[in-house]
């Protein structure tokens, strides 16, 4: 009976030892809880697609929206003047001579959309008044919120959108970035080139999606492959 004793006890140990202490256990729930945490922040994060693709661009939606005037697009200005080698158009502190060629191509771009019924504005700055001449080729008004870039951009970007219009600012990285960031889009995605367009589409609640960047040397190649 002793020896039977022993047996059973040293068994009962053993299988004591197996089991995970509540330490361990509570260890790996929290770990879990992590992880599930952190797949949980990056499904809501959203990509900002090049819309230099023609896939990316069909898929988008951008084409049908813009024919349905439910857009906002956000150029960021052209080249500055203060911060390249090229000769500037004119003012140092506005953009150089390759930027306003680059506008002028971008303006070419959204006229093949379609400009009839878009509300136009631009910051106040020089090198936004000057690349909104160039890529619309009239006067624009000029709103000092949009040269602001603070947390209330968002708003006042949707405040200003009419329902069947398309809205198009022409703004700077920093007004861009603060949407973008506002849109859940990882760091690494919110830099905005010269001359590039962020497209937004607005849905009859107010409600923004961001559906991809135009950066300015895929505007014309795209574009004409649409058309055709």
């Amino acid at each position: 009976m002793h020896s039977s004793n022993t047996l059973d006890t040293t068994a009962t140990r053993s299988r004591l030892k197996r089991r995970p202490s509540r330490k361990v256990l509570g260890a790996a729930l929290g770990l879990i809880m992590a992880l599930a945490g952190v797949g949980t922040w990056l499904a809501t994060r959203n990509h900002i697609v090049n819309l230099g693709n023609e896939q990316q661009l069909s898929e988008s939606g951008l084409l049908q929206d813009w024919k349905e005037g439910a857009v906002i697009v956000m150029i960021r200005h052209a080249e500055r003047c203060d911060s390249a080698p090229g000769p500037c158009l004119d003012d140092s502190t506005g953009i150089t001579v390759s930027g306003s060629e680059a506008a002028t191509r971008v303006g070419q771009g959204l006229r093949q959309l379609g400009l009839a019924d878009a509300d136009l504005l631009t910051s106040p700055k020089l090198r936004t008044r000057q690349t909104a001449h160039f890529i619309l080729g009239q006067p624009v008004a000029s709103e000092p919120w949009l040269e602001s870039c603070d947390r209330q951009f968002s708003a006042e970007a949707l405040a200003r959108k009419r329902p069947g219009h398309n809205l198009v600012l022409v703004t700077h990285n920093g007004c861009i970035d603060h949407f973008a960031r506002d849109q859940h889009v990882p760091g690494g995605e919110r830099e905005s080139g010269y001359a590039s367009a962020l497209f937004v589409s607005v849905d009859g609640n107010g409600k923004a999606r961001i559906l991809g960047r135009m950066n300015e040397p895929d505007w014309q190649r795209v574009l004409a492959s649409t058309s055709r």
